[in-house]
């Protein structure tokens, strides 16, 4: 599971599969939506205005509780 944040567009995007898939958008609001892969897979969940859908203009803290995981470092340029 990958979860990236674009502050240009206050998008949030959480990949839960890895590699390319074929999808199709199902729209559940105008800020969230679910691309959907073959066999109904559940790829990945975009939510736009993130700020503001996942709480009073703040991105909330995530916890990861007994699950390995790699910190990687993003660049700013």
């Amino acid at each position: 599971m990958k979860i990236s944040y674009d502050s240009e567009i206050d998008a949030v995007y959480i990949r839960l599969v890895e590699g390319k898939h074929e999808c199709r958008t199902l729209r559940l609001t105008d800020e969230i939506a679910l691309n959907i892969g073959e066999g109904k897979l559940l790829v990945g969940v975009e939510i736009l205005d993130a700020k503001n859908v996942l709480g009073a203009g703040e991105l909330p803290q995530v916890v990861l509780e007994n699950i390995p995981f790699t910190v990687v470092e993003a660049i700013a340029q």
